[in-house]
């Protein structure tokens, strides 16, 4: 296998970051590559499925070569006849999180349909695809030559009878604006008026936070109204399944409050409707959860007292590559990170380097590291909370079983929910009031791990819902920021 490798290495170009000339090496289109990716943790075959050439190209020209390391895999593109790099960008993927999945380490396959997106070349290119390993190193996993030319690249419009775009935000051209396409998941072809009244909500919810706010001017927003058959989405635990445009689920790799959309064929489709650098689908459900996917999908859901939360978070996820500094929440993977490696995560440091923390400059003065903030005190209260629900659903299902009646189950939900605010109080007490709460410091436990891990702020976006408190914290935002300008500074 690493003969194998090595040849391959071998044949791509050797990588020159230099500035790229655009309109010497591309058009103003995008050609979009789909491929099947199939495998388990330890193997993934890629097979090239379609290319679509589309509409006019979203992305900087000015910005070919992404400055930036993010993302478990990368997308390199050569011109063969001048072995010239002149095209990169990193992406996560649903099979990628897979891989770290129990169903994966045991050696069951999965298939999932992807897509790259590039400029489309002038003439014939070298599309390599690669992965990142354990340490962050990169290594190719799928090479294609491809010429622009052939006439099997599909060139028909992907528009659908009954889709209906809506642009919410225009500040002029793609090529210097961030675009983002809003589409609709699980609303009926009766539910157009709801999409433009949700739409509007999260268009001035976006707007309304850092450091989205005060750079308007830097966005264009579409939505495109897609009908599907039923309203709703899939909630697998439940019983309950939706005939939906993008067949969006919860419970994405057994995790309840997981939902994601996996048609991506679908979504690309209709994400073409307008240029676009990132996709945001918006599914017509009341209920907690979501998921977002770095370069690929912010998936979130209509409803639930946390739906701005969800929101901002998971596009924290998929438009800049923010870590979840979260770590006592239960999650799916079970391979995700190796000892002793710093993580790409501009938000997450395994600290292996306490006098160069990746946000040094931001640290506030004099503040230790790593920073002691009450970690005990804050698990013990997020264990209780996890208790007292887990006491409330058995002792509920157990009187319903015996034969309660109505009442008297309502009296013991209501006896254990009143504890569960008075923890939920003690837990917001300790944050809002935290004499750390507005440092910049290295605070233990993030990336779902309790220890080994540090975040920048004691409470961010990027970690739980905090009521009102709507902060990215300023790390978080000045990787944000950094994303803003790789699409649309000169």
């Amino acid at each position: 296998m690493k003969k194998i490798l090595c040849i391959v290495v071998f044949l791509i170009p050797l990588r020159v970051q230099a500035q790229v000339d655009f309109s010497t090496f591309f058009v103003n289109q995008t050609l979009r590559i789909d491929y099947f990716h199939t495998g388990d943790a330890k193997t993934e075959v890629f097979a090239l499925d379609k290319i679509y050439r589309q509409g006019e190209w979203a992305g900087n020209p000015g910005n070919c070569i992404q400055p930036f390391e993010l993302g478990m895999y990368k997308v390199f593109v050569y011109d063969v006849a001048s072995n010239n790099l002149i095209y990169t960008k990193g992406y996560s993927s649903i099979f990628a999180e897979y891989q770290t999945t129990g169903p994966a380490l045991k050696g069951v396959k999965r298939t999932c349909h992807e897509s790259v997106l590039i400029p489309c070349p002038k003439r014939k290119f070298l599309l390599v695809i690669e992965k990142r390993d354990g340490q962050n190193i990169l290594a190719p996993v799928f090479t294609q030559v491809i010429d622009p030319a052939d006439y099997h690249i599909i060139t028909e419009s992907p528009l659908r009878k009954g889709d209906d775009v809506i642009q919410v935000v225009n500040n002029g051209d793609p090529h210097r604006k961030v675009d983002l396409v809003i589409l609709a998941e699980g609303y009926r072809g009766d539910e157009k008026e709801k999409f433009k009244k949700d739409l509007a909500y999260y268009s001035n919810l976006f707007f309304s936070t850092e450091p989205y706010k005060s750079r308007k001017d830097l966005f264009n927003l579409y939505g495109v109204f897609c009908i599907s058959e039923d309203s709703g989405t899939d909630e697998p635990r439940q019983g309950i399944y939706k005939n939906t445009r993008f067949g969006s689920s919860f419970n994405a790799f057994d995790l309840d409050r997981y939902c994601l959309d996996e048609d991506n064929k679908s979504i690309r489709d209709a994400a073409a409707s307008v240029p676009y650098d990132a996709i945001l689908i918006m599914v017509n459900k009341d209920r907690y959860g979501g998921g977002g996917i770095y370069n690929w999908q912010t998936v979130f859901c209509t409803g639930s007292p946390w739906k701005d939360y969800v929101f901002l978070h998971e596009l924290g996820h998929a438009f800049a590559g923010l870590g979840d500094e979260y770590f006592s929440s239960p999650v799916a993977y079970e391979n995700f990170f190796t000892p002793g490696v710093e993580p790409l995560d501009p938000n997450i440091t395994a600290l292996l380097d306490t006098a160069n923390v990746k946000w040094k400059k931001y640290l506030s003065p004099g503040i230790p590291v790593p920073t002691e903030w009450g970690k005990t005190k804050f698990d013990s209260l997020n264990h209780r909370i996890a208790s007292l629900n887990e006491e409330m659903t058995k002792s509920l299902e157990m009187m319903r079983q015996a034969g309660a009646s109505f009442e008297a189950r309502e009296e013991k939900k209501s006896e254990c929910l009143h504890r569960l605010e008075n923890t939920n109080r003690q837990l917001n007490d300790f944050i809002n009031n935290h004499p750390l709460r507005d440092k910049v410091g290295v605070f233990e436990g993030a990336n779902y791990m309790s220890t080994g891990f540090y975040r920048p702020t004691i409470m961010s976006l990027m970690h739980k819902f905090n009521g009102d408190d709507r902060s990215f914290g300023i790390v978080n935002e000045q990787a944000i920021i950094e994303a803003i300008q790789y699409y649309t500074a000169d």
